[in-house]
């Protein structure tokens, strides 16, 4: 039980990592046209998102697919960017209201990027045999399902609060938070190492 409690935790720190953000920025893009009553679809979201980077983590560690860190360093932004386009440009629109099936698939993908980017460090930590790594993969999704639950909610809270309690319209927070999210990324993809060649 112990083994469990240290890949868990390992999952938990990976998104509430503070020199390494990413993962909650994609989590508030992905989040901010959400609220209380959306649960549902929000946790759909995270888990699908979970289960791509879990699947991604998989092929990885078996080495089924090999990637350039570089490029995937590159394409995590890219995909923050992306969803906080999404939604600033769908603000108020009752399309994504309907059916979470585009952004599900779309968020699915980014996990699976997301869980690139994370390979290569989760494989030196994994060690041991084939049929040994596949419990702790399991292990460290179970703690990334639960960080990214904790993010989100906080998310919905601070919408909550602000829309509640300072009168911030829906729509109001949805592009202040997803053009404050576009401005935090866009210095990731300019400093990007994929540049430098």
């Amino acid at each position: 039980m112990s083994d469990f409690w240290i890949y868990f935790e390992v999952g938990v720190r990976h998104v509430l990592n503070i020199f390494s953000y990413d993962h909650v920025l994609f989590l508030i893009a992905l989040s901010v046209p959400y609220v209380f009553k959306d649960w549902k679809k929000i946790l759909i979201l995270v888990s699908l998102f979970t289960l791509g980077h879990t699947l991604a983590l998989f092929l990885s560690v078996y080495e089924i697919i090999v990637v350039k860190v570089d490029i995937i360093e590159f394409l995590i932004p890219i995909t923050i960017l992306i969803t906080a386009f999404f939604h600033l440009f769908t603000v108020g629109k009752t399309v994504k209201n309907n059916s979470i099936s585009i952004v599900g698939v779309i968020t699915l993908f980014f996990g699976i990027i997301h869980g690139l980017g994370f390979a290569t460090y989760f494989k030196s930590i994994i060690g041991g045999t084939t049929d040994s790594k596949l419990l702790p993969l399991l292990e460290f999704a179970t703690g990334i399902e639960a960080a990214q639950i904790i993010v989100v909610l906080i998310a919905l809270i601070a919408a909550y609060c602000l829309q509640t309690l300072f009168r911030f319209s829906k729509r109001d927070w949805t592009l202040v938070t997803s053009s404050f999210v576009i401005g935090v990324v866009l210095p990731m993809i300019i400093e990007s190492k994929i540049w430098i060649k």
